[in-house]
């Protein structure tokens, strides 16, 4: 039974949200228990330290042991500082109040902390896929939750390029799982492409992900919360497939904005909290769908440095490409994971490969720290991003230019595509 509330209009109050989280959790039996919270990383807006706070209140006295692992997916591992600042902890609170707490980065690159938990057979992946893949997948998650009585999941929900919408079962997979299961999501979603998947609650990949999560054995409660503003509009309590509904049904009405023409000339200023080119690509997936064709989509990150911590040789080797063009060239991508080469076309988006010729619908400029030569050489256009006054841009917006500010939150779609 799911506990919660969702406003479209207003937020929760504090004394709100606390009500819910004592209601919700009160009817587990976690007396004497082992409990681990699952939590998104630093890339993600979400208050975790706030909702840290909740439950160590509600849980400590009564649990034998309250831990946290960060669901990084193939994010790198967090330091002690930024592992502090994402729990809003001071090193002294960590090492006095929540001392008995241990905080635990996943390893999705460390096959010794994984443990297969099933397999999904070619023939349930050809279904659920709608034909597009033919496979066994072997599904993985981070074997350290055998080592608890119960998994308590929070996080954001949110449009999403791979599961539709983030939250839920999403923590599981891709948050703390394998790779295999990992790229297989993130390449079903490209073939599916951002303009079908993203913003969509019902679909093959969100499909996959609730039928990988039937084979944990350790039980779920999911405390999901729907961001407004930087405030909770919406928070739900109870089983991970069942809050993820009216969560998502929230989140369609809150960040998903319709516009009623599509725009020549585009400023996405990605969010802070993407650090990357790998996580700063939001910026353009969630506006892909309101570039015309021929259009210009602007990534205006000053702050982002690096194409990829964790998968840079791929992309700098390889390029951002088209679908099209990842398909005729699957000999020269075999080193790639499939992950990646998704994460190559969620980027370029979407496009042709005609008699050796690259023709993507849009072009793809980065205004950020990577340096021009690093953008030649992944197949994307540079612009000094010091030659860019948002201010500018404020003014210059008319029919054909577009300034979108806190790009990769809120998804753009036409009303009349």
């Amino acid at each position: 039974m799911i506990v919660g509330k969702g406003l479209e209009n207003g937020f929760l109050a504090d004394a709100e949200i606390k009500q819910i989280c004592v209601e919700g959790l009160g009817r587990l039996e976690l007396k004497g228990k082992r409990v681990l919270v699952i939590v998104p990383d630093h890339t993600r807006q979400a208050p975790v330290g706030k909702f840290f706070r909740i439950f160590h209140d509600l849980l400590a006295a009564k649990v034998s042991k309250l831990d946290c692992l960060i669901a990084l997916g193939t994010h790198p591992p967090l330091e002690e500082a930024k592992t502090l600042e994402l729990f809003d902890l001071t090193p002294q609170e960590k090492q006095q109040k929540f001392s008995n707490v241990g905080f635990y980065n996943h390893r999705w690159d460390l096959p010794e902390t994984l443990r297969q938990i099933g397999t999904i057979t070619a023939a349930e992946v050809d279904r659920i896929s709608e034909g597009k893949l033919h496979e066994d997948v072997n599904v993985a998650l981070n074997k350290m939750i055998f080592d608890y009585d119960h998994l308590i999941v929070f996080g954001t929900v949110m449009p999403n390029v791979v599961g539709g919408f983030g939250g839920g079962n999403k923590y599981f997979f891709p948050g703390i799982c394998g790779p295999e299961f990992i790229n297989l999501t993130h390449w079903l979603a490209a073939l599916i492409t951002n303009l079908r998947v993203n913003g969509v609650k019902d679909n093959p990949v969100r499909k996959f992900i609730d039928r990988a999560a039937r084979f944990i054995s350790v039980p779920r409660t999911s405390v999901s919360i729907v961001l407004h503003q930087h405030q909770i509009a919406g928070l739900y309590v109870g089983e991970p497939e069942e809050v993820f509904d009216p969560a998502a049904e929230l989140s369609s009405k809150l960040h998903i904005v319709y516009l009623d023409r599509p725009y020549k000339k585009i400023l996405a200023v990605a969010l802070k909290v993407f650090d990357d080119l790998w996580t700063g690509g939001k910026a353009m997936y969630k506006v892909e769908a309101i570039a015309a064709d021929g259009a210009e989509v602007i990534i205006y990150a000053p702050h982002i440095r690096d194409v990829s911590y964790t998968h840079g040789k791929y992309l700098e080797k390889h390029g951002y490409h088209v679908m099209d063009y990842v398909l005729s060239h699957q000999e020269q991508l075999k080193e790639v994971p499939r992950g990646v080469q998704a994460h190559m076309t969620h980027v370029k988006g979407q496009g042709l490969y005609l008699n050796g010729v690259e023709k993507p619908r849009i072009k793809v400029t980065l205004a950020t720290g990577i340096p021009e030569e690093v953008c030649q050489q992944i197949n994307l256009e540079y612009k000094n991003p010091a030659e860019i006054n948002i201010d500018d841009w404020k003014d210059k917006q008319h029919q054909d230019i577009l300034l979108v500010e806190e790009a990769g939150e809120i998804l753009y779609r036409l009303k009349n595509p």
